[in-house]
């Protein structure tokens, strides 16, 4: 069969007995040619779509969106969002602030688990003056559980910032957002495209989803595009004066059509235009299963450290004796287990999330403290005593 990657992307004189060639044996060829490394094909419309990558990313040669191609996603997305879009409250504001906690709530938290969370953390911090000026241990009480709590601290460092160089105003400039604490590239660039409808680009794990079955093909078990290909693409995929509703579109499908490991390609509005067609569910099943995590998240470190802080937030304001603090976490708290909750805390600490105070010093690591060969440490530190945990 002749080679794909040598055919013009669009008709040329020479096209049909290939076109013909391809139809006929298009079903027997397109897994022979992803298992082989070479270009895969998928169907637009009545002629042959490749994305022009190799099955590697590394050895990528290059990707020049279709404009038609371009075009046709852009209304079919913005169309379906259109329909499906849910009514989240941070889709109905245009507050910068508003938006700024909304995403650092919601990364790697479910839509569903945030939003009481977003919506009591604006009642008590409306704005980012309102946060600058409360102390941290404030801002700790009213993140409550939703976890991730370096957010927090965070959040708190940008708004003090934001009220010192900024006169609590949030900048709508991405490059001027990724400087302060806590915001990476994709949380600039959300900012200032649903805070300020800037035509702002930017990539999380469902738009880099999206993007790549699309125009690259199936993303497993490796991705075809390098990040930088596939940034290129989200800058390109942005229509002028329609950065919000493309920007929600393309997050909105990921998240409920688009999924990771059960896309809806059934009922999917892009099928015709989607270059992992006809294989992703068939690469998606054949991916290894593996055995069940082991892991527990209750009795784990993380999970003490959610305990530490959810005690401190009902404690007094000058904290808890470290024993008594155990001994409201864990059944049958021992002297055994000082040492324990002494690293736990420690974490909390180093993470700005608590203060330790005591009537002398705090133990030194555990690291520091073993006794040089050939000697014996006598001295116990003092894990208990007079020390006492409290929020900073």
């Amino acid at each position: 069969m002749p080679s794909p990657a040598v055919s013009g992307r669009r008709g040329s004189n020479k096209e049909p007995a290939l076109e013909t060639s391809l139809k006929a044996c298009y079903l027997l060829e397109v897994r022979a040619l992803v298992d082989s490394g070479k270009v895969c094909l998928v169907w637009l419309g009545s002629r042959p779509y490749h994305p022009l990558v190799s099955a590697k990313p590394i050895h990528s040669i290059g990707f020049d969106p279709d404009e038609t191609k371009v075009e046709a996603v852009r209304s079919a997305l913005i169309s379906w969002y259109e329909v499906n879009g849910r009514a989240l409250p941070w889709r109905r504001t245009r507050d910068p602030w508003s938006i700024l906690v909304s995403e650092v709530m919601l990364q790697q938290i479910q839509v569903k688990r945030a939003i009481p969370f977003y919506e009591a953390f604006l009642a008590r911090f409306p704005t980012a003056r309102a946060l600058a000026e409360a102390p941290l241990s404030e801002a700790i009480k009213a993140w409550g559980n939703l976890g991730r709590y370096r957010r927090v601290v965070s959040l708190h460092k940008t708004a003090r910032i934001l009220v010192d160089e900024f006169d609590g105003e949030i900048p709508s400039d991405p490059k001027v957002l990724v400087g302060l604490p806590g915001i990476g590239s994709y949380t600039a660039g959300a900012v200032a495209c649903f805070a300020f409808e800037e035509d702002a680009a930017f990539l999380d794990s469902n738009v880099r989803r999206v993007l790549h079955r699309l125009f690259f093909g199936a993303e497993v078990p490796e991705p075809f595009a390098t990040e930088r290909e596939l940034q290129r693409l989200a800058e390109t995929m942005v229509p002028r004066g329609r950065g919000w509703k493309w920007g929600q579109s393309s997050i909105e499908f990921g998240a409920t059509q688009c999924t990771a490991r059960k896309p809806l390609c059934e009922a999917c509005p892009l099928s015709a235009l989607c270059a992992a067609q006809p294989m992703i569910r068939g690469l998606l099943a054949s991916l290894p299963r593996g055995e069940k995590a082991t892991y527990r998240y209750e009795g784990s470190n993380r999970y003490y450290r959610g305990r530490v802080l959810a005690a401190l937030r009902e404690a007094p304001e000058e904290g808890v004796p470290l024993r008594e603090l155990g001994e409201g976490l864990r059944e049958g708290f021992a002297e055994q287990d000082l040492p324990w909750l002494r690293n736990v805390v420690e974490s909390l600490e180093k993470d700005g999330l608590v203060r330790v105070s005591s009537a002398m010093d705090w133990p030194q690591r555990v690291t520091e403290e073993r006794a040089r060969y050939g000697t014996r440490c006598t001295d116990s530190p003092p894990y208990g005593g007079a020390t006492r945990v409290s929020l900073p």
